[in-house]
């Protein structure tokens, strides 16, 4: 499971489908309905709100709202409750390291969108996420 910090933006189409399953996966685990994944590292910033299932819900708003631009037709019901005023937090240090692990994703599957996004020096996190200095977090597990 990979709930990317950083825009969808970056993310090629495969990637964004991709995105938009792992999230609903999560949405399902937060709300009860799986017993897999239920200790995932990367469910850990959104246990860790006031209400979990409204912060995946706005997090799917903002993956839904990249697909729709793209021209995708991601089925918005899927999502159980949105919340508003949602606001998560990321360091620097986790952007750029899930910016290095895109890329390498990339380089294999999508050469174009590698060569077009791999001198990218500003690097913007997924609109739900305010940006803190710092290294990655603690719930990461590099490879």
């Amino acid at each position: 499971m990979r709930l990317w910090s950083l825009h969808p933006e970056y993310l090629d189409a495969r990637g964004l489908v991709a995105l938009w399953r792992e999230a609903l996966l999560a949405q399902a685990v937060l709300r009860g309905r799986t017993s897999g994944y239920r200790h995932h590292p990367q469910l850990e910033r959104f246990r860790a709100q006031r209400d979990p299932v409204t912060a995946i819900g706005a997090y799917l708003k903002t993956i839904h709202i990249e697909a729709t631009e793209r021209g995708h037709r991601f089925d918005r019901s899927r999502i159980a409750t949105i919340g508003k005023g949602v606001r998560l937090k990321t360091t620097r240090g986790q952007l750029d390291y899930e910016f290095g692990h895109l890329l390498k994703k990339l380089r294999l599957r999508d050469a174009a969108r590698y060569q077009a996004l791999r001198s990218t020096k500003r690097i913007f996190p997924n609109p739900l996420f305010s940006l803190l200095p710092g290294g990655i977090e603690p719930w990461e597990r590099p490879t």
